[in-house]
């Protein structure tokens, strides 16, 4: 039977620190967004005026030179721009591959409740308490731990009932986990798949500058990965509450 490899070079990161990285990606897209915005603002400032110096001149004439003109112009944007560009592809790059690397950690739900409280005296206590218990007693304390919000003793629970055959399992694994932390799950993975889209949506816009015109392809790429977000379900509109809360439960 193949063993299933660890992601063991993964660091771990915290699910507020997956929101700061979504926090900053957003930020440095916010600022690549006003800078493109600016320059292309600029080359049609240029087109206007040369339009209008030219306005005298046949159609077909007037346009050949209005496109010289405004490409010429384009070129010397994209070269007076390119270091603060890059610097933006390059940041919102690097926050991607962290967001990234931290998915290892956030596989499931059940693998985030199995490491709550982790070598705490607690839960080493709450294991010795249950060893023995038989199933009632063990369903019983698992749905006092999803009601109560008690992650520890769920966190204990769940390590017992793994270690028990399928078929006389108390209560299912999965369904304990996503009460607990499910809600968390699903809000730290949609942030990673948001810094992930952020970093391809930064690099469309800057090549869609560079070329004058977007990828139609990876534009519908992004609103692909836009429906995927969503169906996640997580808020995270308001990434300042977010982080308020993660530092209470901290």
């Amino acid at each position: 039977m193949a063993v299933k490899k660890m992601a063991l070079a993964n660091r771990w990161m915290s699910v507020t620190d997956v929101i700061d990285w979504l926090r900053r990606a957003r930020e440095n897209r916010e600022q690549q967004v006003k800078l493109l915005e600016g320059l292309e603002g600029r080359a049609k400032q240029r087109r206007d005026d040369v339009e209008r110096s030219l306005a005298d001149l046949p159609n077909n004439q007037r346009s050949q030179v209005v496109t010289r003109a405004v490409n010429g112009f384009r070129s010397e944007l994209k070269r007076q721009s390119l270091d603060s560009r890059v610097a933006y592809l390059k940041a919102v790059g690097a926050l991607r591959e962290d967001a990234n690397s931290a998915r290892a950690h956030y596989q499931s739900p059940v693998q985030m409740l199995a490491r709550e409280g982790l070598g705490s005296e607690r839960r080493s206590r709450l294991l010795h308490q249950i060893e023995k218990s038989g199933q009632i007693e063990l369903a019983s304390l698992a749905a006092l731990a999803a009601s109560t919000g008690d992650k520890e003793l769920a966190a204990a629970l769940l390590t017992r009932n793994s270690g028990l055959p399928v078929n006389d399992r108390a209560f299912s694994s999965q369904e304990l986990a996503d009460a607990l932390v499910g809600d968390e799950w699903r809000k730290v993975n949609q942030a990673i798949a948001e810094v992930d889209r952020i970093a391809v949506e930064a690099v469309h816009a800057d090549s869609a500058f560079e070329m004058g015109k977007p990828n139609a392809t990876r534009a519908v790429n992004i609103a692909l990965m836009r429906r995927d977000e969503q169906a996640m379900g997580a808020d995270l509109t308001d990434l300042e509450d977010e982080d308020t809360e993660e530092t209470q439960e901290d």
